[in-house]
């Protein structure tokens, strides 16, 4: 009993929104009971190199990382802290979007990388880092700056350029928002593009969305969002009027393909003939989609059980982009509904949190990264479900994936510190809510109040 008392005291102890721990928990126990159970598909495993238990001790140590990190931000960086970090969110992400952009290798020790023939992460050392699940984070808190200083009148550098140097124009708050919102978004997506346009499509929505509930108008977005679309309508011009041929090769090109859907590469299936190159292409095009629509529907109400999974042999990514497709086939509906209720109630506690945190940049920083993590985890579903293409994005916290946990690590880290200002008004607000205690004596002397006044009668 002393026992339980004690692990109960260590959670009540948290000074954090003890529901979002709890799902950052849970999250974290159905990803190494998940990965666990599809490791046999990993590539080190097939090949012999490593054994499932190798697999898993490496997942283990990713995990305890990410905790440490998790704790760090929680305990050691509040509000201020973060304020101060984000102001060069922007600047990192450009830094890291140059060298992948530009394949820089002069450095043995540092070093673009490609992942599936794109180039999109940054070797240093023996790590190998994904950069654009680190500019996701990364931008959304440098907008949640950016706006708040908007705001409250905080650009010191524009405003002492103004001032200063007579460039009057950059005191302008039309400027302003073009120099430190519009630019780096755009920036940012268009650099994004040139490896993945689904994740910069997908970076661009959540980064809109945050400036959004940073209280800028959306009259203030219309011109910013008919310039994206002009742009993405330029691309797809350009890529029909030169038969694809400009895009060829290009990352944009295979986005076009993915929003296309899987008719051409199924048309391609049936024409070709069987065992050729061609034949060969076209069915690894419909393999992962096709099979993990099967999943879903083998995994039924209750699923097939742990470890039972058949289509984890034919998807070789599943542990990544079809993770979602997997806990189905395991777990049924059932485990597919713990899995959508713990983000959905990420989202709402998320907006409690917000409507009781006092500082506007912690409550843009929350918004924003309830939105990021909750919106890449419905986005990682509905490619699992067939109902959008393959965008490539992982389920947050579960999905087999060094950086990507990492990260995410880091971004419930942010909002556990930010949530202990909330928390303390939570809390008051309970308080005021407690239902009035009435307690035996005080009924029985009422009793005998009204006893005594009726006797008087």
């Amino acid at each position: 009993m002393a026992q339980k008392s004690r692990i109960w005291n260590f959670f009540d102890g948290l000074k954090g929104d003890k529901v979002v721990w709890m799902i950052v928990l849970t999250l974290i126990m159905i990803s190494a009971v998940c990965i666990f159970s599809s490791t046999s598909t990993v590539k080190e495993v097939m090949n012999g190199t490593q054994t499932r238990v190798d697999v898993v001790l490496d997942l283990f140590k990713v995990i305890v990382f990410g905790m440490l990190l998790l704790l760090v931000c929680y305990n050691f960086i509040g509000v201020r802290g973060y304020r101060f970090l984000a102001r060069f969110g922007f600047i990192a992400s450009a830094l890291m979007l140059v060298v992948v952009v530009t394949h820089f290798d002069s450095l043995p020790f540092f070093k673009a990388g490609q992942i599936n023939g794109a180039w999109r992460v940054i070797k240093i050392g023996g790590l190998q880092l994904h950069i654009y699940e680190v500019i996701k984070v990364a931008m959304v808190l440098y907008l949640a700056w950016a706006v708040d200083a908007f705001q409250q009148k905080r650009f010191h550098i524009a405003n002492w350029l103004s001032k200063k140097a007579h460039f009057h124009w950059l005191g302008k708050p039309g400027w302003q928002k073009v120099i430190y919102i519009y630019f780096p978004m755009f920036f940012v997506m268009l650099l994004m593009a040139l490896g993945s346009g689904s994740s910069a499509a997908f970076i661009g929505i959540v980064m809109f969305m945050t400036i959004l509930v940073g209280g800028l108008s959306i009259k203030e977005l219309i011109a910013p969002a008919l310039a994206l679309i002009a742009i993405v309508g330029a691309l797809a011009l350009v890529n029909k009027v030169t038969d694809g041929k400009i895009l060829e090769g290009t990352r944009v090109e295979t986005w076009v393909s993915r929003i296309k859907g899987s008719g051409d590469a199924l048309e391609d299936f049936h024409n070709a003939r069987p065992n050729s190159p061609e034949y060969n292409a076209a069915l690894d095009k419909l393999r992962q989609p096709y099979s993990a629509k099967i999943a879903i529907k083998q995994g039924g109400l209750l699923g097939k059980g742990a470890g039972q999974s058949t289509q984890r042999y034919v998807v070789p990514v599943m542990y990544e982009d079809y993770m979602f497709s997997f806990i189905v086939e395991e777990y049924g509906l059932i485990g597919a509904l713990i899995v959508i209720i713990l983000y959905v109630s990420l989202l709402a506690r998320g907006s409690v949190i917000v409507r009781n945190c006092k500082d506007n940049f912690g409550k843009i920083a929350v918004a924003g990264l309830i939105l990021l993590i909750s919106g890449q985890a419905m986005l990682h579903m509905l490619v699992n479900a067939g109902i959008i293409p393959l965008t490539g994005q992982t389920l947050p916290m579960i999905s087999y994936g060094s950086s990507s946990f990492i990260v995410f690590c880091i971004a419930f880290g942010v909002i556990l510190s930010i949530s202990r200002e909330a928390a303390k008004k939570i809390d008051r607000e309970t308080r005021k809510a407690e239902p009035l205690t009435i307690t035996h004596e005080g009924i029985q002397g009422e009793l005998d109040a009204l006893d005594e006044f009726e006797s008087e009668i």
